[in-house]
């Protein structure tokens, strides 16, 4: 019949750009979306698990009859499924347990095999999801990995489809490239061809607090990662299918401004998109105002908003995890430094003594010392390391205090809720608070506690 495709995978791409108005009207810039919510199994990694599909029949990596196996935040699965269903394969996905309710069902609904993982694992565990979707592929007979962490396929799909799509629509007229990062699929497959049609196009990823990416971006070490609750972005790990040379700058984002701004463009704009999607607005809003330009930047809605009833929209699940407002929202990280006082940062500079670094904690009384590359955070230390270290070893305190350097820290901005910090330092602990210039300051757990006790005795007192 006239007008009608084959089969549903012939459906996959052409998703329409939209102009937003509401949410950024405050910039300069004018802010694009793709929707990408509205390929037909709901994302964008509909067209990875084409390609994927596709590379792994054209070199006989799977074969008739054969079972997909992937570890996935949800939507690759959703797209691998779709695509098993037509050509006639068996799917095992497995999630992390932070994953919605929807997304799981939803991959049953294809008749596939969903195994759940914790998400408070390190990646290396044999528990995580990464690791028991390695065991279940060496344990099912004729099955193949899909392995979007890793597998080239992944932004080849990208750099093919979406990146010649949005150039074509778009008539090059972009001068931004906003999108999450989290398999680095989309950046990296979209950005190596927005790069190679004009290299002055800007490519600016998006990371959630927790999330790695952002400390190794300015600093070129792997930190500590922590849970958070926006779901499919962000990593624990570095994937091989991130590129991040070709990034031009990465914008750090919260989840209450993801949820909050996943909410606002359904609310204003009409569009139904979920938290990811909200993530990647919020950012390039960040960015917008941050450049205040007049320019074009175009930002990728990854997912659709139908998976996340359960929680984004659900106001009983936001209210408890504090991402509404509250009446008593206990204020930003700057007011809570300016509560105790704008205290001058002490830090050290990477290559001074072990006996240097030590002097300083017991001259000011702390217990964590940023360590500096010129005005580059690259680490923290603490005395519980320079104390294991004394207590395991000979020590020569001449020796420069690099080795010591660790990560057990999270970075969050001026403009971070308190409320959020809770949450923060059940993984980290320390807060390095970092604005446009450096390093602003640090914030420990007695920080906050004494913020708390004394916001508290002043709420009960008015």
């Amino acid at each position: 019949m006239h007008g009608a495709v084959e089969n549903v995978l012939e459906s996959v791409g052409n998703t329409p750009i939209v102009k937003l108005h509401s949410v950024c009207k405050h910039v300069d810039a004018d802010i694009y979306v793709k929707l990408e919510y509205l390929n037909p199994a709901g994302s964008t990694k509909d067209r990875v698990a084409m390609n994927i599909i596709n590379d792994a029949e054209t070199r006989g990596l799977l074969k008739p009859g054969g079972t997909i196996v992937e570890a996935t935040s949800g939507n690759t699965g959703l797209g691998l499924a779709m695509v098993a269903a037509v050509r006639g394969y068996k799917c095992i996905f497995v999630m992390p347990d932070k994953m919605s309710h929807e997304k799981i069902a939803a991959l049953r609904a294809f008749g596939a095999k969903v195994v759940v993982c914790p998400t408070a694992v390190e990646p290396d565990d044999p528990r995580s999801y990464y690791q028991t979707a390695k065991r279940l592929v060496s344990e099912t007979p004729n099955s193949f990995y899909a392995n979007q962490y890793h597998n080239p396929a992944n932004p080849e799909a990208h750099y093919l489809s979406t990146g010649p799509e949005i150039w074509k629509q778009t008539n090059g007229e972009m001068d931004v490239f906003v999108a999450g990062m989290g398999t680095g699929g989309t950046l990296s497959g979209c950005g190596k061809f927005f790069k190679e049609q004009n290299p002055d196009v800007k490519l600016v990823g998006v990371d959630p607090i927790g999330s790695l990416y952002y400390d190794y971006v300015r600093t070129g070490r792997l930190s500590k990662p922590f849970s958070y609750y926006v779901e499919g972005i962000g990593e624990d790990f570095l994937p091989s299918t991130m590129n991040l040379d070709i990034i031009d700058e990465v914008v750090r984002v919260n989840d209450k401004e993801c949820f909050q701004m996943t909410r606002r463009l359904t609310e204003e704009e009409g569009l139904f998109a979920g938290g990811s999607a909200g993530a990647a607005v919020a950012g390039a809003i960040a960015y917008a105002e941050k450049t205040g330009r007049k320019e074009n930047i175009l930002v990728l809605l990854p997912d659709g908003a139908s998976k996340y009833l359960s929680k984004v929209f659900n106001d009983d699940w936001m209210s408890d995890k504090g991402f509404l407002d509250q009446p008593h929202s206990l204020g930003t990280v700057a007011q809570l430094m300016a509560h105790r006082g704008n205290r001058s940062l002490i830090s050290s500079q990477k290559g001074e003594s072990i006996g240097q670094v030590i002097a300083l904690l017991k001259e000011h009384g702390i217990s964590h010392i940023p360590v500096l590359d010129g005005n580059k955070m690259v680490g923290l230390v603490s005395e519980i390391n320079l104390l294991n270290r004394l207590l395991g070893q000979e020590i020569d305190l001449d020796a420069p205090i690099d080795d010591l350097i660790q990560s057990e820290y999270a970075t969050v901005t001026p403009q971070t809720k308190v409320m959020l910090l809770d949450n923060i330092f059940n993984d980290a602990n320390v807060v390095i608070v970092e604005g446009d210039d450096g390093i602003l300051g640090l914030i420990s757990k007695i920080d906050l506690i004494d913020y708390l006790a004394k916001t508290d005795n002043n709420e009960a007192k008015s």
